[in-house]
């Protein structure tokens, strides 16, 4: 290991979990490209300074919510229904997303637009949307259902085998102690969303090797690639029970 990647894995818990999971995925693999991408990577997260200069010069965009309420229409034949249910590439509640990550659920579209996450309806939908709108939407959802601040209960303690887990796959470090306050917007909360939906979620980061379904992410890819299939369902199953933040709030069409 080269020692400024050492250096980096050294330092202070968040950002070291997420090297050791990367790490093996790029140490292993002979590609040069790659090597260089990561390499660039590293330092550009060492220096978010580097990292402003690196980007190029582009307009920003600010979500707004009133705007976004009337561009959700796509939206909420799915997730503005309590319990509903896709069906590709498995039966699953589709997910909580009121309440959610404004900055997340920007990603998550983004990621969709891109193919880097492939499920169909998700795509096109996506594609047909601008950053602007990506913004408007996201915005809407993050403060949709969330009027006022809410105070959750202390999360109930794992059982053993499942907290062994959690602290293989280093959850916190990302998600935050109680799932639900993340290290950074960009990232989701999960605690209380459908432990279904965030089974199928983990299959499809550690299983992106179908042309229709899957997510290409490569620090929770080398995550659930730790993890047997039962294990997934036991972290997602517990997750799912803890108190949050996230909702389906139903609309007028639907009640």
């Amino acid at each position: 290991m080269p020692q400024r990647w050492k250096e980096w894995y050294d330092r202070p818990s968040g950002v070291r979990e997420v090297l050791r999971l990367m790490l093996p995925l790029v140490v292993s693999t002979s590609s040069w490209t790659i090597l260089q991408f990561t390499d660039r990577l590293f330092l550009l997260w060492y220096s978010p300074d580097s990292l402003a200069a690196s980007l190029p010069a582009q307009a920003q965009v600010t979500g707004d919510a009133k705007a976004g309420e009337g561009k959700v229409a796509m939206c909420i034949g799915c997730h503005g229904i309590v319990g509903y249910q896709s069906s590709f590439p498995e039966v699953y509640k589709v997910p909580k997303i009121s309440g959610q990550n404004a900055k997340y659920i920007e990603v998550v579209l983004d990621a969709y637009r891109k193919g880097d996450r492939k499920h169909p309806s998700m795509r096109g939908i996506a594609t047909s949307l601008s950053d602007q709108d990506i913004a408007d939407v996201a915005a809407y959802y993050g403060q949709h259902g969330s009027d006022k601040a809410v105070d959750l209960p202390a999360p109930r303690e794992p059982g053993a085998q499942v907290a062994a887990l959690l602290q293989k796959g280093a959850c916190v470090s990302c998600h935050g102690d109680n799932f639900s306050k993340s290290i950074d917007p960009s990232y989701p909360k999960l605690a209380g969303q459908h432990a279904d939906y965030l089974y199928a979620a983990l299959k499809a980061y550690r299983d992106n090797a179908n042309h229709t379904w899957g997510r290409g992410n490569p620090v929770m890819a080398g995550m659930a690639k730790q993890f047997s299939t039962p294990e997934l369902k036991a972290m997602a199953q517990y997750i799912g029970s803890l108190p949050g933040e996230l909702k389906t709030i139903p609309q007028s069409r639907f009640r």
